[in-house]
Order: C-alpha cells, then structure tokens, then sequence
C-alpha cells in the first residue's frame, strides 16, 4: 500500500486497464513508491498479455548506420560529424548489402537504417538503398528512419513529407522507428536539438505515416536536463496522436549517454528514474501495445528489472549499433545471454518479428540455438573490439 493512500485508488484504475490523466501520472511518477508503482504495472501488463504473460519477446536485428555526416548537430549526440569534416563516412551500397546478407546469415529479421542528415540526401537517396535491399533480402524488414529523417529528405527533394513517404514505403520502407523523438515538449527539445523540427512537427509527421499506412515505434531520450513535468508531457503527446491514429505499436526509453558530446553529462537519468518511467508508461500509454526496456544503455540487471515494472520486451540482439555507443553505452550481448536474462527473471523468452508475433518460443532451455556468433556490435566501430570478429566473414552480397 503507498504510503501515500490517495494514490492507491489510482494505482488501482491504472491496473486494471483504465485511463489516468497526465496531473495523476505526475503525481505517480513523482510520488508513488517503487515498488507498488512496478506491481501495479507488472498487473497492467498481465491483464493485457493475458494468456501469454509469462513471455518476454526480443528481436535479432541490425542497425546499419549508412553516414555519420549530419547537418542537425545534436547537443547530447557522439555519433556525427559535420559536413565537410575529415571524420565524416558514408557507407555505398555494396557494404550495405554485404551487411544485410551478413544478418540473414545470423537469422536476424529486421534492418534499422540510420545515420545523419546528410545534406545531399534526399528521397531518391532512400528510393535507391530501401529497393535495392528489397530485391536482393525480401525477408528482411526494413524498420528505419523516423520523422526527423523524412522531414530533412522532403526539404532536399522540394517534396511534401506525404509524397517522401509515400515513396520510400513503396521503395521498400516497412515500419519507421521512433528515431529523432528525443523530447517533444519545446523547451527540453530546444536546449538540446535546436536545429530539429519541433515535437508537434515530429508527431505531425508520424501521424500522417500512420495514415499512409506506415506505422511506427515511439521513444523518449532521458536525463538532458528535462523535468518530470516534461517526461509525462512527452507521453501525452504520444498518447493524444495514438487515440487518433493507433499508429505506435510500442514506447521505448532509453536513457542519455554522456561520453564524447556537447552536454558533456551535466545531467543524467538514474537507474530508478528509468524504472518509474518504464512503469508509468505502462500504465499511462494504455493504448499502445508494447513498452521495450533497454539493456543497452541502463544495463542487463535493470534491463531485468524492467520485464517486473511493466515492459513485455528486451529488445534486440543489436548485431551493429554505433549511436548510442559512441556516447558511451558498453554493454553488448549475445543470443544466449539474452535469453539467460529473460528467464532468470521468470519469464519465457521468444523471438519476435518487428510487429510482435512470436516466430520461436524457447520454452525448453535444451532446445536453445548454440549458434554463438549470434553477438552483438559485431560490426561496431563504436565499441573497441567491434569488428574483432575474424571467425565470421561478411558474406558476399552476390
């Protein structure tokens, strides 16, 4: 019971599936103990995912980060470089390919095509790489990109966000990420993007993907110097689009990485912020499907400890990543790893695909793959030893 009792009645109503209001999610966030927040989201999350609650998914994907050169230059980001700088790479096509046949080989499903806002790329650009990798890898998914990518690709082509939509979806876009959310509300999002469009642009965006077709992913940097106020902000703003569109079909949080950029860690989300904000989600997004914890950037025990405050998801085998990384994220993972830390916290893991249907349940340990080179940041430059994987050649793209 919190010791607060006004906020059990509360509590309650939010475990069992109905509304709270964003004045109340504060307050929860805020106020209510961890532990009865957690339980009350770990309720929420079983009465959603009734009859199969005891299964926790995670996806084997890679994230090919096809240029670093970036016009947008970031406050909190590591990764880019601007234009005309001597540490600025773009990846052609044939590597990008022989990425992509490298992640069939390992039984990865989805590609997550990200990098900078290159100024000379615009639609056709993405026209170009999104076919080529469907007529070479069908099988794969292509869930890249996100607002703020297709804001930048429209203004180089002159074309409306609606037709460079349009375009890439038929050119091979599946899904797009919740890339570029960052902060929505306006004063967070300018003290550290100020060059991005605004939250409401962001969200007029993916809103008008949803209507197209093109459905998303939603997510929240934490620990830029934001206010509660500010993070329950972010979700109603997700929320108000998702009681209009039923566009996201998941929320994920992940937290700010202070190494190699301009924030230089002034500020930064502690692990029990990330839990309560894991949890409040659950509870306050009750019209978006799934809430993904990350083990990436707050590590594999709370990546855990997320499965208990309401997420349904550990994320991914990253087979590449650079992003976060470069900001100082160095926790990796294999297949097997993650599968141990979904059970170990008491739930059955299964394999999922980018729209959550369970492609393999590993309901019997003696059954587990034993293909070890299933690892993460195989191919990281980000992280020292990132490509110290000379056992495993990249397969030819031919």
């Amino acid at each position: 019971m919190p010791e607060n009792a006004d906020l059990q009645p509360v509590l309650d109503r939010a475990a069992a599936g109905g509304r709270i209001t964003p004045d109340e999610a504060l307050e929860l966030y805020r106020s209510a103990p961890l532990h009865a927040l957690g339980a009350a989201a770990d309720a929420a999350r079983r009465l959603r995912y009734a009859g199969t609650e005891h299964i926790a998914t995670y996806i084997i994907e890679r994230n090919i980060n096809y240029t670093n050169v970036c016009v947008t230059a970031c406050r909190f980001c590591a990764f880019y470089a601007p234009p005309k700088s001597d540490k600025g790479w773009t990846r052609d096509l044939d590597d990008i390919l022989r990425r992509c046949a490298e992640t069939v080989e390992l039984g990865g499903t989805q590609i997550m095509f990200q990098g900078g806002h290159h100024p000379d790329y615009g639609v056709e650009y993405y026209e170009e790489h999104f076919s080529a990798i469907k007529e070479r890898f069908p099988q794969l998914v292509i869930h890249s990109l996100g607002a703020s990518e297709v804001e930048h690709m429209a203004r180089i082509s002159k074309v409306s966000v609606e037709e460079a939509i349009s375009r890439i979806h038929a050119a091979g876009l599946d899904s797009f990420a919740g890339a570029g959310a960052e902060l929505l509300p306006e004063r967070a999002r300018r003290a550290i993007a100020p060059l991005k469009e605004s939250g409401e642009r962001w969200l007029e965006i993916m809103e008008t993907a949803h209507r197209l077709g093109v459905e998303s992913t939603s997510t929240m940097l934490m620990g830029t110097g934001e206010t509660n106020a500010e993070r329950i902000e972010h979700l109603r703003m997700i929320r108000d689009v998702q009681d209009r569109t039923g566009g996201f079909r998941a929320f994920i949080p992940y937290t700010y990485q202070p190494e190699n950029n301009h924030l230089k860690g002034q500020t930064q989300a502690t692990q029990f912020e990330y839990l309560r904000m894991i949890a409040i989600a659950r509870l306050f997004l009750d019209n978006v499907a799934h809430i993904q914890g990350s083990w990436l950037t707050t590590g594999k025990e709370i990546g855990q400890l997320s499965l208990h405050y309401g997420a349904d998801d550990l994320g991914s085998v990253m087979l590449e990543e650079n992003v976060v990384s470069s900001a100082g994220a160095k926790h990796r993972s294999n297949r097997l790893e993650l599968l141990h830390l979904i059970r170990t916290a008491g739930r059955v893991p299964a394999q999922r695909s980018t729209t959550y249907e369970h492609l393999v349940v590993h309901d019997d340990p003696a059954h587990d793959p034993v293909d070890d080179k299933v690892v993460s940041h195989l191919s990281s430059t980000a992280i020292e030893g990132g490509t110290a994987h000379p056992e495993l050649k990249l397969v030819d793209a031919d």
